[in-house]
């Protein structure tokens, strides 16, 4: 042990070890990782651990050890940063023994395949006598789940029970008035008021993503979450006729909000009037249904990143990004424009300070003449997998520090004018496009080797006709398109021999015209 003094991380994971029994001269003066996960640990005394009591916040992992036992107080006076005991077979032995230390994080989850004991009140009992910040029991189960579990958990900051198979968290809790977050993914809720959210006033951090029912938002379920800054409900079932003011009534502190992946969300004028402080707001991938005369996001002037992909929104309702007038960020991807075409009058005007912007998938087949120049700090394009057979470059503001990407378009050839403003950090992807290399393309296949360095994705960015070079990189192809020694000799006798057979037949018709005068 004298050369490693400086010992910071110490991993004896997946081995044979059957005790904790550290020797006495143990390095522990930068020790601050100690695994010990998927070994064959059973039993665990004071004395195994003693020299850890000169060490402080430490994270020790014993997770997948069959624990059976360990000395009531074992870990009394040491500070741990984290302490996982995830896998253990009984809650009772681990909280018996941690009496009296102290841990920011602590970790007494399970997984799907692993049998374990329920968790009853009585075993969190001993969480009383343990200082924690942090607990996590994901997939355990909860066996006469009351307001009497929650007894000894007053003080948590961060809660994680996902995957524990509830439907709803019990009435009467104590209040939980210094948690800030509250993980539960993958259960059965039914109803967003079932997690009795009047118990945890100070709550900044729900997520309920992944539920296992179809979740039914009600009327102010989280109305007194007054703090409430990050909301998850992503990939539950929900399904609304007037989403989202009833839902979020309270919310003035919400600036996350997902909701994608859901079944069908209808908006209405204002739609989010009761959290109009929102900063990002995804709804990829939910069904979004909004009236012509709509404008659900009008009062938004603080979002920021705006995700749309795939939600089948109504592209030609004029007015739908009123209000986006900060959006940085907004991503379309998958959604159909009328007629496949950008036109110059469209909807980005309404959001002038967009610097990123993804159409992908948008069944693209033209973009006009200055569809993008009211962004004038537009700095990331993504066009990708559409059907654009041209690349017009005067769409943009600017295209100086931009990023392009044309990737799986049907893009034949590119004037070199089209390509020579690129300038800067510029980077453009064309990969997978049918490109001619032929001299008919060869304003771009000369800029293309002047400008390597602004190629994204070079390997992929290969000729399609003639079919002799098909399949061929770009950087590799060397044309020959202007005129040989023996072509020039021959263009030049040619253009002689019209040149003289003319002057001729010009002399024969004066002369003919003067012997008949």
């Amino acid at each position: 042990m004298q050369d490693l003094g400086n010992l910071e991380t110490l991993i004896l994971k997946d081995n044979y070890i059957q005790s904790l029994e550290l020797p006495p001269h143990f390095p522990t003066r930068n020790l601050k990782y100690l695994d010990f996960q998927m070994n064959i640990i059973q039993r665990i005394s004071a004395e195994d651990i003693r020299v850890l009591k000169r060490v402080s916040n430490l994270t020790l992992i014993l997770a997948d050890n069959d624990i059976m036992h360990i000395e009531t107080k074992a870990f009394s006076s040491i500070f741990f940063y984290t302490l996982d005991f995830g896998h253990c077979v009984n809650v009772s032995v681990i909280l018996e023994g941690l009496q009296d230390a102290s841990t920011v994080a602590l970790r007494l989850g399970n997984s799907l395949d692993r049998h374990a004991l329920p968790i009853t009140p009585t075993m969190l009992q001993g969480i009383c006598n343990i200082s924690v910040d942090y607990l996590y029991l994901p997939y355990r189960h909860f066996l006469y789940f009351s307001a009497d579990t929650f007894h000894c958990l007053a003080k948590l900051q961060k809660l994680d029970m996902a995957h524990t198979d509830i439907g709803e968290l019990p009435t009467g809790l104590v209040q939980l008035n210094f948690l800030r977050e509250l993980n539960l993914d993958k259960n059965k809720f039914e109803h967003l008021c079932n997690i009795r959210a009047s118990a945890f006033p100070n709550l900044t951090h729900i997520s309920l993503r992944g539920n296992l029912k179809s979740l039914d938002l009600g009327s102010g379920c989280l109305g007194s979450l007054s703090k409430l800054q990050h909301l998850d409900l992503s990939r539950s079932q929900i399904e609304s006729a007037d989403c989202c003011s009833k839902p979020l009534r309270g919310l003035s502190s919400l600036q996350h909000l997902n909701l994608s992946y859901n079944s069908k969300l209808r908006f209405h004028n204002a739609a989010f009037n009761e959290s109009s402080n929102l900063k990002v707001l995804d709804l990829t991938s939910t069904q979004i249904l909004i009236n012509a005369s709509q404008r659900p996001f009008c009062n938004l002037h603080f979002l920021q990143i705006l995700n749309l992909s795939y939600s089948k929104i109504d592209l030609n309702i004029p007015h739908i990004l009123q209000g986006l007038e900060n959006l940085i960020v907004l991503k379309l991807n998958g959604n159909n424009f009328e007629s496949k075409t950008i036109l110059e009058d469209n909807l980005f005007q309404q959001a002038p300070n967009l610097e990123v912007l993804t159409l992908s998938s948008c069944k693209l087949s033209a973009i006009q003449t200055k569809a993008f120049s009211s962004l004038k700090k537009l700095k990331h394009m993504d066009l990708s997998h559409n059907n654009l057979i041209a690349f017009n470059s005067d769409a943009f503001s600017s295209l100086r520090n931009i990023y392009l990407n044309f990737a799986n378009n049907r893009i034949h050839i590119i004037p070199r004018d089209m390509l020579t403003n690129l300038s800067g950090q510029s980077v453009i992807n064309l990969s997978y496009n049918p490109l001619e290399c032929t001299c008919s393309n060869i304003g771009l296949l000369t800029w293309y080797k002047q400008n390597i360095d602004k190629i994204e994705d070079s390997e992929e960015t290969v000729c399609s006709e003639p079919k002799s070079l098909a399949g061929s990189k770009l950087l590799s192809i060397n044309l020959s398109c202007g005129f040989s020694t023996a072509q020039v000799v021959l263009i030049a006798f040619v253009t002689i021999a019209v040149i003289v057979v003319t002057f001729i037949l010009i002399i024969r018709f004066l002369r003919r015209n003067y012997q008949q005068l």
